[in-house]
């Protein structure tokens, strides 16, 4: 799901896709093009890749898939440097780790909500 999101990610802004079944069957399709570009059948695919033809079809369709089955078949057709291009290494800024003292952050935190609407205080009436 993540290589799916990351699809509208990378699309020009006026050009992303609004749901992941568009982005789904986008990513179908540009596989089923590339494998024929390439010659190659879906049987000859899903058994390199060790999934039934069935699923390759549904794949390439843009029917729901696991992650697991997409990189299988992008394995085989030598897209892994593709897709992990696709995903940037998050990488600590010096300054970053100076301040944390060489450690690297292993959760998130929330950020805090600012109020919008503060509530009213004394003083705050422009007629006052």
């Amino acid at each position: 799901m993540l290589i799916l999101c990351l699809l509208g990610y990378l699309l020009p802004l006026d050009k992303r896709m609004k749901t992941t079944r568009q982005i789904e069957t986008e990513i179908g399709s540009r596989l089923a093009r590339l494998r024929l570009s390439r010659n190659v059948t879906q049987s000859m695919l899903a058994k390199e890749a060790g999934i039934g033809v069935r699923t390759l079809r549904r794949l390439e369709t843009g029917e729901p898939s696991t992650l697991d089955t997409l990189l299988r078949v992008a394995l085989v057709l030598n897209l892994d440097e593709a897709i992990l291009a696709a995903l940037p290494t998050s990488q600590i800024r010096p300054i970053e780790r100076v301040s944390r003292a060489g450690s690297e952050r292993r959760r998130a935190s929330p950020q805090p909500q600012v109020d919008k609407d503060p509530a009213w205080t004394w003083g705050d009436d422009p007629n006052d």
